[in-house]
């Protein structure tokens, strides 16, 4: 496993935990910061079956 992988994973990882909305403070959030992950997720997707994958 290269280690662009192993950091991206980590950094989805954290960014995945940090927009649940079981805390109170990132109750009032709404849909903005789980948003944002998927679009990241989907841009890496994406480039993935592009065969563009920084990975």
């Amino acid at each position: 496993m290269s280690l662009l992988l192993v950091i991206i994973l980590i950094i989805l990882l954290f960014g995945s935990v940090g927009t649940y909305p079981r805390w109170g403070y990132s109750s009032g959030w709404g849909y903005g910061p789980s948003g944002i992950l998927g679009l990241i997720l989907l841009i890496i997707l994406i480039m993935a079956l592009l065969g563009h994958s920084p990975v």
